[in-house]
């Protein structure tokens, strides 16, 4: 799984903050990895220069294989909870997408036997 960090030119610390987001992504995504090639973050603050309330955004893209990328995005008064609320959102929406995509169940339906339907 290959973690591409991308930041606006308004945020600070960018190499340090980039090491650090790839390695939070790789550990915290780490149970998906055979089904992720890719994850992109953007890290932005909107408002560039003033204050104001949750105007760092964390936009997070993970590239899956042979499926539609799932996306998600946390807007946060800083950049680390920004980054931690699209992480958490991002894990929650890639368990839902790819348990919908699994077969739960260990039999198949009657339904989709032809031999075991009755003629009425």
């Amino acid at each position: 799984m290959q973690v591409q960090v991308n930041t606006n030119h308004s945020i600070e610390g960018r190499e340090a903050l980039e090491r650090w987001a790839q390695a939070e992504v790789s550990q915290t995504l780490e149970r998906f990895s055979h089904e992720i090639t890719r994850v992109e973050v953007h890290l932005s603050d909107e408002n560039s220069g003033k204050a104001g309330a949750a105007d760092k955004r964390c936009l997070m893209e993970a590239r899956l294989a042979n499926h539609a990328p799932v996306a998600v995005t946390h807007h946060a008064p800083g950049i680390d909870e920004a980054f931690r609320g699209a992480e958490g959102k991002l894990k929650r929406a890639l368990d839902s997408t790819l348990d919908r995509l699994k077969d739960h169940r260990d039999r198949d339906s009657i339904r989709k036997d032809a031999a075991l339907i009755q003629p009425e």
